[in-house]
């Protein structure tokens, strides 16, 4: 009942005009974000902070108007999925497999309203999970100490790569390089400078809110700039939408796939580094051994449009749980998300539902209102975002550029964290190009320094013994369990991408045939 009874406050917050229109305003921005393909989530969150903190919002309005767009653009990746082919993110990829099959096939309406139900289906049954799920994991939670909360941090990082990595040392040196951007400013602990160079602007540490859109935003830009020369990919491709609604029985025979496939993407959401890709992958893999009995999967088959977009949008979901209560990001986004947390002097943890309840309870019922926008949205407006898809990136990328510019000068005003940002764009767009992973670096630079105090703190009250890192039961269970989310996708890591792209070629090829 207490639950509930929060829940009912977090209605009261979120249902007031300006809230309201700041979740159609995140659905219908992150919809667009989601259906250009390249951007993806953690590109439209970073690219809309600016905004969001140029406006002057509060913790709870910006926080709806961020999760709106991250929970938009989840859906709306599946829009170039199915009409072109071309996954709008990494999650999207599995939609394709069988969406692109129905529109080629004139089904292209049916697909894209069947993957918003399944999208709400998802995200639903994720929202509620995140309410009964993340209070219990705070109880928990509270038993941690600094030994504890070391390890844990460390477990984060470990399990970065993701079940499906292939290149673990890629990772670790990432994780490296945003731990020690963290360590860049002056000491908390003894107030000697470190890494400053003599440059005063950096006394106060880097600001990771300039990291996140240099990295993310910025180097979009110069990979476009690299690469595209102000080509479309949907330029001049369009195909037909046709009939946009299912009939009653696609839909009575899609049911099933989405209840379950959401109770897998929510459990792969809420596992550190697992995140919505596996959720996506593992639903359809396995809704296809159970229910392909005929062989149709990958030739326009309903159920395998609905089981990757309700599994990766339940993993969304899921990927709160652990960022909420345990300050802990599971996917690249939720990471974003974090940094948006702790710029608003929010720290998430087992205290934030005690000490924020207005903030967390606000925030997971403008999920449930924006969920139900996005599926208002989606369905009779799919028109206006498939148009979107013929805008060239030649006008978008500059459009990009200027709302990094101008919201991180609005920010801050300070001409120096616009350098900071070019040279994070700069770099970014060099990770890009070796393939090495922007979000450990994202991560380390945020939990760096609560990394450094807790295992401080740690040895200081065990007076100097290191091995009171290791020494509790608890703290020695997240240290294993670190050990194999590192060592783990080194082993089935090239097996799972192999299959992801094997199945992708097969199909391809059975559609060509």
């Amino acid at each position: 009942m207490e639950t509930l009874s929060s829940l009912a406050d977090g209605f009261i917050i979120a249902l007031t005009w300006q809230n309201l229109l700041l979740a159609l305003l995140g659905c219908f921005l992150g919809t667009i974000i989601g259906a250009l393909p390249g951007l993806g989530p953690s590109n439209g969150v970073a690219i809309l902070i600016p905004l969001a903190f140029s406006l002057g919002l509060g913790p709870t309005p910006a926080l709806i108007l961020l999760t709106s767009v991250y929970y938009g653009a989840m859906y709306g990746g599946r829009i170039s999925s199915i009409l072109l082919n071309i996954p709008g993110d990494e999650p999207a990829m599995m939609t394709c497999l069988d969406g692109y099959p129905m529109a080629k096939a004139g089904r292209a309406g049916e697909a894209l309203a069947l993957s918003g139900i399944a999208s709400f289906i998802g995200s639903f049954f994720a929202t509620w999970g995140l309410i009964l799920l993340a209070p219990q994991l705070v109880k928990i939670a509270l038993l941690f100490g600094p030994a504890e909360y070391f390890a844990l941090f460390t477990l984060a990082f470990a399990t970065l790569g993701g079940v499906s990595s292939t290149n673990q040392s890629k990772t670790a040196i990432a994780t490296a390089l945003g731990l020690g951007l963290a360590m860049v400013g002056v000491d908390t602990q003894t107030g000697v400078p470190r890494f400053t160079f003599g440059e005063v602007h950096l006394y106060d540490g880097i600001d990771f809110l300039v990291a996140i859109v240099g990295l993310f935003a910025l180097s979009e830009v110069f990979v476009f700039l690299e690469h595209r020369h102000g080509s479309s990919d949907a330029e001049g491709r369009k195909m037909a939408i046709g009939r946009m609604m299912p009939s009653w029985a696609v839909l009575k025979s899609c049911l099933p796939t989405m209840f379950r496939t959401s109770f897998l993407g929510f459990l792969a959401g809420v596992l550190p580094g697992a995140g919505a890709s596996l959720g996506s992958f593992i639903s359809y893999s396995m809704e296809k051994k159970l229910v392909d009995r005929e062989g149709t999967f990958g030739k326009g088959d309903p159920r395998g449009v609905a089981a990757p977009e309700a599994g990766n949008n339940a993993a969304a979901g899921g990927a709160l749980v652990p960022m909420l209560a345990l300050g802990v990001p599971g996917s690249g986004t939720t990471a974003v998300l974090l940094a948006v947390l702790l710029a608003l002097n929010i720290t998430p943890g087992p205290l934030l539902f005690s000490q924020k309840p207005d903030v967390v309870w606000g925030l997971i019922a403008a999920l449930f209102i924006a969920n139900f926008m996005l599926l208002a949205l989606n369905i009779p407006m799919v028109g206006i975002f498939t148009r979107l898809l013929l805008v060239p990136p030649r006008i978008l990328m500059p459009i990009v550029a200027m709302v990094s510019f101008v919201g991180i000068y609005g920010i801050s005003g300070s001409t120096f964290d616009l350098y900071v940002m070019v040279g994070f764009g700069v770099m970014g767009w060099v990770l890009r190009k070796l393939d090495v992973p922007l979000v450990p670096v994202i991560l380390g630079t945020l939990l760096g320094n609560a990394m450094e105090s807790n295992m401080r703190r740690a040895i200081t009250i065990d007076n100097g013994n290191w091995w009171t890192l290791i020494d509790s039961p608890l703290s020695a269970s997240l240290w294993a369990l670190a050990i194999i989310g590192f060592v783990l996708p080194m082993i089935f890591g090239k097996v799972m991408k192999a299959r992801m792209k094997r199945m992708a070629k097969d199909e391809e090829g059975a559609l060509t045939d």
